[in-house]
């Protein structure tokens, strides 16, 4: 581990300096290397499929390990889509003149070494190195031993895209054992890795967060609100409410919690109930919820602070929008929260109040996502305070320093 560190850092100075051209092309390379190597990519992944079966694997886990050839087509369509994104990398924004005469800006500058820990999707080993590789940083990949044959056979295509065009081959690294071991070096060497990204359960970045020596861009929990106002559009509630929970249930950006203000309670949870009935969503609700839809499990205080990731949804009917902000500022997991609301003070008041890194007026929580922010991709999703928050692109992989531009300027 030590070792890959040592060449990932000399491979992160070459990336820094990179033209924008020739990670470019790169990245294209990569793509015709995925393409010209898609039966090796199949049978390799054959092999992980094959022992997942024996070792007894669930069949959500196989699906999510399995590399069919609509998956191959979308990595390297995202090769592409990252390969036509504007450059972060040396721009420079806020340039002013100081009352000394300097003039003063920051340049975006890649982050360095960037450890990438993840499970079981061999896809993600593409997604991550196309986003480091354009925003100039080099990367260590650890995925999970179930996909360890194929994340080692798109390595090779990565490797051989970066050898084509003169990158260091070493700016993208696979770690070949699947020793869990080496996840404990690879998160305690500050001397080789500036950052650590975990993609996974909350167990795995429970796990991270404890243990690493460096920072860690992470989110632990997707619960995620969705506040009705009184002062909502019915109708637009309703198309909100449903889709921010139906339209996919295993996912960070769904729905766990559903807020409604009591003077339009029983207007809204209604036709919600059918609604979610139709589409086999439990419910479970506070008191007041359960005056207006009979028959429904009562919520408990442990509902209120779990991510479900399945077809079930708390509600809690509130009195104003103070109950409702201060419930999601105590149970929420500061990833995404809505507001449904035709007031526009309202609006605004619950953007400064809500303490989250995607804060929504009349729209649902799902688009809370990189590629539906105009990012391209992502690596994943943050709900820390300090460098990058929400969903992290190429931009969120780069730091910012000052530049000061001067003519023989002294300090007097």
């Amino acid at each position: 581990m030590h070792g890959l560190g040592q060449k990932a850092r000399q491979a992160s100075t070459a990336m820094a300096a990179a033209e924008t051209a020739e990670k470019n092309s790169a990245l294209l390379a990569i793509a015709e290397a995925l393409e010209n190597d898609r039966p090796q990519l199949k049978q390799l992944n054959a092999q992980d499929l094959e022992a997942g079966r024996a070792r007894g694997l669930d069949a959500a886990m196989l699906d999510r390990l399995e590399l069919t050839d609509a998956r191959i087509d979308a990595m390297i369509e995202g090769l592409r889509q990252v390969a036509a994104l504007p450059d972060p990398v040396g721009t420079i924004d806020d340039m002013k003149y100081i009352p000394s005469g300097i003039q003063l800006g920051r340049m975006r500058v890649p982050l360095g070494v960037i450890g990438i820990i993840y499970e079981s999707r061999p896809n993600v080993t593409v997604e991550a190195a196309s986003l480091c590789l354009k925003s100039g940083n080099a990367v260590i990949l650890r995925g999970g031993s179930e996909s360890i044959h194929s994340n080692q056979a798109i390595a090779r295509c990565i490797q051989a895209g970066l050898k084509a065009t003169g990158l260091p081959v070493d700016a993208v690294q696979v770690v070949e054992t699947t020793d869990r071991a080496a996840v404990g070096v690879l998160i305690a060497m500050p001397d080789y890795v500036d950052v650590i990204v975990p993609r996974g359960g909350k167990g795995l970045i429970e796990r991270i967060s404890k243990d690493a020596r460096v920072p860690v861009i992470k989110h632990l929990d997707g619960i995620c609100h969705v506040y009705l106002d009184d002062k909502a559009d019915v109708d637009k509630a309703i198309r909100i409410a449903d889709n921010a929970k139906t339209h996919r249930y295993g996912v960070c950006n769904a729905m766990e919690t559903l807020l409604v203000h009591e003077a339009v309670a029983e207007i809204m949870l209604k036709p919600l109930a059918d609604i979610y009935a139709a589409k086999d969503v439990e419910l479970r609700g506070c008191p007041e919820t359960r005056k207006i839809l009979s028959g429904i499990t009562a919520a408990t205080e442990e509902d209120w602070s779990t991510e479900y990731l399945a077809p079930v949804l708390s509600v809690k009917v509130v009195k104003d929008m103070d109950e409702a902000i201060a419930h999601i500022n105590h149970f929420g997991s500061h990833h995404t929260d809505a507001i449904v609301t035709e007031d526009f003070s309202r609006a605004r008041r619950f953007l400064r109040e809500v303490d989250s890194s995607s804060v929504m007026i009349n729209a649902s929580t799902r688009f809370a996502d990189g590629f539906e922010y105009g990012l391209g991709a992502e690596i994943g999703i943050s709900t820390d305070k300090i460098h990058a928050r929400g969903p992290v692109g190429l931009e969120g992989l780069t730091s910012q320093k000052y530049v000061v531009f001067g003519d023989g300027h002294i300090r007097q």
